[in-house]
């Protein structure tokens, strides 16, 4: 297997010191809008390491992106960067006869007159649409394998195959007592994207009603995170896998919540107020800005956080519903401590969380245990061999009962 690597950020840059344990691939080529970007995460895993090139390319412009698939002859793109670059790297990668997969899915669009009731364009309609293409052409975009969506949606298989035989409520549940040293406010991942899904209409599934939306923040509730991270309460949040588990697994209802916090969502809604968390350009002394992103550029670069963190991440899948006609609550999870991630990848929690399931799938595509033709996402694939593969990577993880 060859691979095209498009961002080299921390995520990106997480995982090439992933796959260079591993030994499924031939070769994967690290590419970044900033070469220097894609060079350093290259030259971080030694002089010895010849699986890896590192070279540039802008992920906005489809044809350089085809052309470069086909100069590397390589067999999937992996994209990396951030959600507004989606559809031009999943058309190249069609263009180009490659399969695809990605952490994060094509953006949506609110309702223009009921943002808060009825859904506009959904995350990844935009590649729904395009799935007879996929599928006429024989190949493979994997969308919305990270961590959440991606393991959440795994954990929502199995839990499907497995422990229920009917599901009353899938809910992923994310949350985390990670402090930063030195800062008042410094997200852990993209703020671009944090901004993109916590501001937009969250997304909730029903089986009565379909797709649905709600206001930003809402449905308030506590969860108890395992591993000493503890309660944390969480809001509704737009994310993918509300719009991807139930096209594969059956429930009467899907959920997104998010541990924001109270400090972090007034900081958002202030953002918002502003109108700082707007994606068109505006004009200032100098030319043109996007406002979204002068925040990201005001705040620090997550990957640069790790040596400043403090504390564990938890992503999971809470499943209520019934086995052999008895009541069952369970929530499917997984953690990271910052410090083993630190310690063993030089990659702070959040971000190696991320990138080690990209890798997983990967390496099930390469040795043929997940195979497949149009646009999939995780929960359509067996779960028990990319379970398997996480505990192989050192990373176990766990089932609480309710």
């Amino acid at each position: 297997m060859r691979v095209l690597l498009v961002g080299a950020g921390g995520v990106g840059t997480a995982i090439t010191g992933i796959a260079a344990r591993r030994a499924f691939f031939d070769h994967m080529v690290v590419t970044d809008f900033d070469l220097s970007r894609a060079e350093a995460a290259v030259a971080a895993l030694g002089a010895e390491e010849t699986r890896f090139t590192a070279l540039r390319v802008d992920a906005s412009d489809r044809a350089a992106v085809t052309a470069l698939l086909v100069e590397q002859r390589c067999d999937i793109l992996v994209n990396a960067t951030d959600p507004r670059f989606v559809m031009s790297l999943f058309d190249a990668a069609l263009a180009a006869g490659a399969d695809y997969l990605d952490m994060a899915m094509s953006l949506s669009s609110p309702h223009p007159e009921r943002p808060y009731e009825e859904c506009g364009v959904k995350l990844g309609d935009e590649q729904f649409e395009r799935a007879a293409q996929w599928e006429e052409a024989g190949r493979l975009a994997l969308v919305g394998v990270g961590v959440e969506p991606g393991l959440s949606d795994v954990f929502a298989r199995y839990a499907a195959d497995e422990l229920f035989d009917e599901i009353e409520e899938i809910g992923v549940r994310d949350g985390a007592n990670l402090e930063v040293d030195g800062y008042d406010f410094a997200p852990s991942f993209s703020i671009w994207t944090t901004i993109e899904e916590c501001l937009n209409p969250p997304v909730v599934w029903e089986k009565e009603r379909g797709w649905f939306t709600t206001a930003p923040f809402s449905e308030p509730e506590v969860f108890d995170f395992p591993e000493g991270i503890g309660p944390v309460a969480c809001v509704n949040v737009e994310h993918e896998e509300v719009l991807l588990i139930p096209r594969w697994v059956e429930s009467r209802r899907v959920t997104f919540k998010y541990g924001l916090g109270d400090e972090f969502i007034e900081t958002l809604k202030t953002l918002h107020a502003l109108g700082l968390d707007r994606t068109d350009k505006v004009t200032v002394p100098g030319g043109e800005v996007s406002p979204r992103d002068v925040v990201a550029a005001c705040l620090p670069d997550p990957a640069s956080l790790g040596d400043r963190m403090r504390g564990k991440t938890c992503a999971g899948t809470w499943v209520k519903g019934a086995k052999d006609g008895v009541p069952r609550e369970v929530y499917l999870y997984h953690v990271v401590d910052n410090a083993w991630s630190m310690r063993e990848y030089g990659s702070q929690a959040v971000v190696w969380q991320t990138a080690i399931n990209p890798v997983i799938a990967l390496e099930l595509l390469a040795s043929g245990a997940w195979s497949g033709a149009g646009v999939l996402g995780a929960e359509a694939l067996p779960p028990r061999p990319f379970l398997d593969l996480l505990v192989d990577h050192g990373s176990p993880w766990g089932l609480r009962e309710q």
